[in-house]
């Protein structure tokens, strides 16, 4: 097995777009959750979400001219993080057509407005079902989930193979720890891995809403989402992108670069228990931590801090909990746990993906992130997470979680390279 670094960062963020504001306001406990105003949400029963504010579309249109076309807010924001880590990384040329590229997406977006065409139509459902495997129009009812993909791969010519993962809130993990698996076992020596997504439509906004995991407190957006509070009403849907730049440990020191930390381990698991709640006795959760463990060769007592899944629902936070417990041991009380969604919201496929560039971020800067908006820990949630702002990070290790719909989950654990 061969070592892999990250040498590049990119995110696109409701707390800030470039990694440079996007960490200092994450640590400064800066929350990036407001009103919707991508959309009329006057309407309906949930009004906040964290938005990308800083988003410049144009710029980045200019920049990929092949995503002419494209109708998909989550492609433009994969775009751009995506650039960003590149640039980071100061990947050109042969370096990038060797590259994998492995992208996580969400679910694909139908815009209410594409199906007033068909809404007299005698059969609706045969109509919308023919135009979608049919569509002769100019404008596409469906962005493909490889879009991303193809508008990345086209740009910066990588040749080495791409793939595009759909696996919920575990996508963005998993596409990262499938990149380093490929490249620990020599598949590769470059690889551009990460996550996009917006659900801030009205479908993605009304359907989060009917399975009633969304918070509710519209008066106060940045109070609204917080994870392992014994007042917790919910999660509150964001949105972004975030890629990092992966590569074989000889092939960055052959070239200079710049080395955020070493990912060392990567595990996955299916709860096969229902589609939106997690097994209350988080063994899918465990399994997928103790992977991660077993890949990177590490015992519980050398994990020096959880960047937690931490949704902020009534359900996750509790099951997480006891999983993280199962998974250290008594080793868990002795580490910060932390979750970013208090700040950015739930950014759903993406999460994952911006969570390893927190854990990789974390380990740089040597700071962990606090958990925002918790001043009463529930009493089945009894860790050390993080509650009273920024900490210093003494340690080397970050475990970093993300479980989604399906049962789906993913673990990475990095490490400071020395």
């Amino acid at each position: 097995m061969r070592k892999v670094v990250i040498t590049g960062v990119g995110v696109v963020s409701p707390v800030g777009s470039g990694v440079e504001k996007f960490w200092s306001n994450l640590t400064s406990g800066r929350s990036g959750i407001g009103p919707i105003t991508l959309f009329d949400a006057s309407t309906f029963p949930i009004r906040i979400a964290g938005e990308v504010k800083d988003f410049e579309l144009e710029s980045i249109t200019e920049q990929f001219p092949n995503s002419n076309g494209c109708r998909d807010r989550k492609v433009f924001l994969a775009l751009a993080a995506a650039q960003e880590a590149v640039t980071d990384a100061k990947l050109s040329g042969s370096d990038l057509h060797r590259a994998l590229l492995h992208i996580g997406v969400g679910l694909e977006v139908i815009r209410l407005e594409d199906l007033t065409p068909y809404a007299d139509s005698a059969d609706f459902s045969h109509s919308i079902v023919s135009s979608l495997i049919d569509d002769q129009t100019d404008r596409m009812l469906q962005t493909p989930l490889d879009c991303a993909s193809n508008i990345l791969g086209q740009r910066y010519g990588l040749l080495a193979g791409r793939y595009t993962n759909c696996s919920a809130c575990a996508a963005g993990a998993q596409v990262v720890g499938e990149a380093w698996q490929m490249l620990s076992e020599g598949l590769a020596e470059v690889a551009l891995a990460g996550a996009t997504d917006s659900m801030l439509n009205p479908l993605g906004l009304g359907g989060f809403s009917l399975l009633r995991v969304l918070s509710d407190e519209n008066e106060n957006p940045q109070q609204a989402c917080r994870p392992f509070d014994a007042s917790r009403k919910g999660t509150v849907l964001g949105e972004g992108a975030a890629f990092v730049v992966l590569e074989t440990l000889d092939n960055a020191l052959a070239r200079n670069a710049c080395i955020y930390a070493e990912l060392i381990g990567y595990g996955s698991s299916m709860d096969a228990y229902r589609v939106s709640d997690p097994d209350n006795t988080g063994r899918g959760a465990i399994q997928s931590m103790n992977s991660a463990l077993w890949a990177a060769e590490l015992k519980a007592d050398d994990i020096d801090c959880v960047n937690a899944h931490g949704t902020g629902t009534l359900k996750n936070d509790v099951v997480e909990t006891a999983a993280i417990k199962e998974s250290l041991g008594r080793h868990a009380y002795d580490i910060p746990v932390h979750a970013v969604k208090s700040m950015t919201g739930h950014m759903i496929a993406a999460s994952g993906a911006l969570e390893a560039v927190v854990a990789a971020l974390t380990i740089r800067h040597e700071v962990v992130p606090p958990t925002f908006n918790l001043e009463k820990p529930d009493d089945e949630c009894d860790l050390d997470y993080v509650a009273d702002g920024a900490r210093e990070f003494v340690g080397e290790i970050v475990l970093s979680n993300s479980f989604g719909f399906g049962g789906q989950n993913a673990t990475l654990i990095l490490r400071r390279y020395a």
